[in-house]
């Protein structure tokens, strides 16, 4: 019964990161445009699946004289249960302004109608759009040949997963990942803010909804657990061929574990992959409170678009 409790409390509230500071925009004019024909046309919900959420918004830019393009993909936040590609259309008018081609993609929520939906699934969502995305985008004279995966909170995880785990198999090189106040990995002792590090039978109720694996209480902090929450966590893919990472975290955040970006920092580190961990030490999941650190956040995010998506 707490287990249930539990997850529907984190559910709820986590569902509310869907109201992000980076609700466009973040700073001003700076990192936002008026977008009319004369920065790109976009073109809404084309299928990549049987499912009522598989479709996307594609962002073309207006000049169509180049031989090849680069895409960016922003993935919505929502805790996993909530959110739409279309709160997302300021940042992707502003990335197609800078002349990539953009994709927003849906992905199925978890949800009464949809029980069994969870971050795996919504993964293997992801990395089954991209191909479509791709053949869209060259239908209509923006061939790709190579790609940025990004999004925040829920869509940041879901956009680690494919540039850690998927990158191998995309149809295009991944360059580069960045985002913010995601999940990475799912530890039950980082996960203070809902009690799980003293509730193993809590835990284990929440990250048997969100992984789709049976996991029991016991099984917490053995190889048997790590192996059943791997495919969800960001974390146990990163090796020293991991993509270039720019991350953000409020170090107040109460609606997912802190604690977890500080091992995402350390694997990075530690196996050498270029990044940028921005911490935002007077701030929450929303990043509200330090409006410098945000305009440093996307000033890197920038700088690694211009610098790894060139290579």
């Amino acid at each position: 019964m707490w287990g249930l409790i539990y997850v529907g409390a984190f559910l709820v509230s986590f569902a509310a990161s869907a109201v992000l500071k980076m609700t466009w925009p973040p700073l001003g004019d700076k990192y936002s445009v008026r977008w009319d024909d004369s920065v790109g046309t976009v073109y809404t919900d084309p299928s990549y699946g049987e499912g009522d959420a598989n479709k996307f918004d594609l962002y073309l830019p207006a000049d169509s004289t180049k031989g090849t393009y680069d895409l960016v993909v922003y993935l919505h936040a929502g805790g996993f249960t909530s959110g739409d590609k279309s709160d997302d259309a300021g940042m992707l008018q502003w990335l197609c302004s800078k002349g990539y081609v953009a994709a927003g993609i849906n992905y199925t929520l978890f949800s009464e109608e949809h029980p069994d939906a969870n971050v795996y699934t919504q993964s293997v969502e992801i990395r089954d759009s991209i191909p479509y995305v791709l053949a869209e985008a060259e239908k209509r004279g923006y061939a790709i040949d190579r790609m940025a995966a990004s999004g925040g909170s829920a869509g940041h995880t879901l956009a680690m997963l494919y540039a850690y785990r998927d990158a191998a198999a995309s149809p295009v090189p991944v360059k580069l990942v960045f985002g913010a106040v995601d999940p990475s990995c799912f530890y039950p002792e980082d996960w203070t803010c809902f009690g799980f590090d003293r509730n193993p039978e809590a835990a284990a109720v929440m990250f048997s909804v969100m992984s789709g694996n049976s996991i029991t209480p016991e099984m917490i902090g053995t190889p048997d657990y790590d192996e059943a929450v791997k495919d969800i966590s960001a974390l146990a893919w990163i090796d020293g061929n991991s993509v270039p990472s720019v991350c953000a975290y409020g170090a107040y955040d109460k609606l997912q574990a802190f604690p977890a970006s500080k091992r995402l920092a350390a694997a990075l580190k530690e196996y050498g992959v270029p990044h940028e961990y921005i911490l935002f030490p007077h701030s929450g999941h929303g990043l509200q409170n330090d409006n410098k650190l945000y305009a440093q956040y996307m000033d890197k995010v920038v700088e690694y678009l211009d610098k790894y998506m060139e290579e």
